[in-house]
Parts: C-alpha cells; structure tokens; sequence
C-alpha cells in the first residue's frame, strides 16, 4: 500500500492500445484471459489463431494454464469495433460450441 504521498499505478489497457490495434480475448477449457500485447487491427484470422496457440502453449495468457497441445485452428475468431464503453477494438478467439468448453 502506498504512503500518502505516493500513488499506485495501475495500467491502463484501455489507454494503451493504439487506434490501429485490438485486444485479445480467448476462451479456452473453461478458461478465459487476455493476451498480454494488442495486435494489428488487419491481422488475418490465420496470424491470429497461431499468436495465440503460440501464447496459450508457452503459458502468456493470465487466467489461461499452460497447455502444450493447445490447438485453435479451428476456432472462430470474433471482432468488434470500438463502443462507448470500450474505446478499443477488441477480438475474440472462442470454441465453435456456444458455452466455450473444447473437449479435447
């Protein structure tokens, strides 16, 4: 806890990505967390799904485990747009069943 004349500093994802990048949520066996760095607004959905069997395999993604044999070839990669809510892009890499469980 900070003393009285210091201040926490808390990032602040939402300031930290640029106009031309999005955020990275991912969905995977019953898990749910955020890639750590955004990405290219334009990246293709093939780059997208191996930065994040990439990540999710070497254990980037807090909230996600470590899973070696993680494979997202096949799921469905969503994109939203900047709302009034949240001020960035953001991506969505899920299962293709609609309650996110994968069965291995």
């Amino acid at each position: 806890m900070p003393d009285a004349n210091e201040t926490e500093e808390t990032p602040d994802t939402f300031n930290d990505v640029m106009t031309n990048e999005a955020l990275v949520n991912i969905t995977w066996n019953g898990q749910n967390g955020d890639m750590s760095s955004p990405i290219a607004v334009d990246s293709s959905e093939e780059e997208i799904r191996q930065w994040v069997t990439e990540a999710v395999q070497n254990g980037s993604v807090p909230g996600i485990t470590t899973d070696a044999d993680a494979d997202f070839s096949d799921f469905v990669v969503d994109r939203f747009p900047p709302s009034d809510s949240v001020p960035h892009h953001r991506v969505f890499l899920r299962p293709k069943t609609p309650f996110g469980n994968y069965i291995k």
